[in-house]
């Protein structure tokens, strides 16, 4: 496939990079007792600071909503993310910054690097806030991507509609995410509306080629700032109206393509000089080759199955890489499927919990609940998970396509 460049990352950035890595490789362990600052309250802080607080670690936030689900768990600092005294407060009360999603203002990021300890870095963030920066280190890297083009005109992006075979995905390059900001193009007659659908959202725009992918999966690894590596088994995902629905663990494909998605999060892992976690979506094809999708340099929600799947959670393993600890064991010790639940879900939620499950007990899985404490379940937020463990991931899918949480409620 023929590649159209795009914008690669600057010297700075690349630099940026370099330095993170060498001026934190030898930094001391920070042990149970100093205080993790997390920029950004939602579930991924707040399920960052349960598992903190059980290690013994302080916890303390930075987020806008006074009800942030991570509130519960660590002491809340209410500010914007682009309030820069906001920032030195969580400078001054943390021993180390970890930001848990990459929408946060970058000018908050680069300051808490300046003058505090936020080993994560800057210059990845930058990277992962850019789809066309993200694919060209990838491509970098020696990482399988599809093909991509800068878009800045109906006139180029039929030109690269055609070069691509007539089909693609328009991508907004900053701020997307659970499918929005993005148009799929079937033909090119439909260039120019969906041009005009993203255009005015965003300076900047990405068009991809179409990947016919029989499978998505991710796998998430971690990397502390020794270069020590790890990464979890790849997670099967399958998606309802561009946001996850299940993840299925171990992914039913061959063990080949297990091993080799795990090199692949490795190499990145390697490449970008990640401290703490970075999740790797790919998309698998028919023949099994695998093409690398997105980033994201955090913990990812089809990394939730390993809070009770395996030896280590994703979460415990971002905190070890952040404090440079030397990483857990990520052994799967039971297949496991997870199961999203949204606003629709929650009252069907609330009816399983005050009831027996004896489709549970027939199947012999156990549904363990994670609920993220927001206070509106608007119909398609993120409002809590499901982890079902099983003999077999069939059993566990079963019992998620008959009971009636779901039932209904994916068109």
């Amino acid at each position: 496939m023929t590649m159209m460049k795009t914008t690669k990352p600057t010297v700075n950035e690349e630099a940026g990079l370099q330095r993170d890595n060498v001026k934190h490789k030898d930094a001391a362990p920070l042990l149970p007792g100093s205080t993790i600052g997390v920029l950004g309250g939602g579930q991924l802080g707040r399920m960052l600071a349960l598992d903190g607080l059980r290690m013994g670690y302080r916890m303390v936030s930075l987020d806008p909503a006074a009800d942030a689900p991570c509130s519960e768990a660590a002491k809340p600092i209410q500010a914007d993310y682009g309030d820069l005294a906001a920032a030195e407060k969580l400078g001054e009360l943390a021993d180390v910054i970890t930001y848990e999603f990459e929408n946060v203002a970058l000018e908050t990021v680069k300051k808490l690097e300046q003058e505090a300890y936020l080993p994560q870095g800057s210059a990845l963030l930058q990277l992962t806030q850019h789809r066309l920066k993200e694919k060209e280190a990838l491509t970098n890297a020696g990482v399988p991507v599809a093909p991509y083009a800068a878009i800045d005109s109906v006139e180029r992006l039929e030109a690269a509609l055609a070069a691509f075979g007539g089909r693609g995905v328009l991508k907004i390059a900053t701020g997307g995410y659970d499918g929005k900001g993005q148009r799929m193009i079937k033909r090119v007659e439909d260039a120019k509306q969906a041009y005009e659908d993203l255009a005015g959202s965003s300076a900047e725009l990405v068009l991809e080629a179409f990947i016919p992918f029989v499978m998505e999966m991710s796998v998430i690894a971690a990397r502390n700032a020794r270069g020590e590596i790890a990464t979890f088994p790849a997670a099967e995902n399958e998606h309802v109206n561009h946001i996850l629905h299940l993840s299925i663990v171990p992914a039913r494909v061959p063990a080949e393509v297990q091993q080799e998605a795990e090199r692949l999060a490795r190499r990145i892992a390697a490449s970008l000089q990640v401290v703490g976690l970075i999740a790797v979506e790919m998309f698998v094809t028919e023949d099994h080759q695998i093409i690398v999708n997105e980033l994201a340099p955090r913990p990812h929600n089809s990394g939730h199955y390993t809070m009770d799947a395996c030896a280590t959670s994703q979460f415990e393993q971002h905190l070890r890489a952040i404090c440079n600890l030397p990483l857990g064991d990520t052994t799967l010790r039971t297949p496991v499927v997870m199961a999203n639940l949204l606003g629709k879900h929650h009252e069907g939620m609330l009816q399983w919990m005050e009831k027996k499950d004896e489709s549970a007990e027939q199947l012999s899985v156990i549904p363990k609940l994670h609920w993220y404490g927001k206070s509106k379940a608007l119909p398609e937020r993120k409002m809590g998970h499901i982890n079902i463990l099983a003999d077999d991931v069939e059993a566990a899918l079963q019992w998620v396509e008959t009971n009636h949480i779901w039932r209904n409620t994916q068109s």
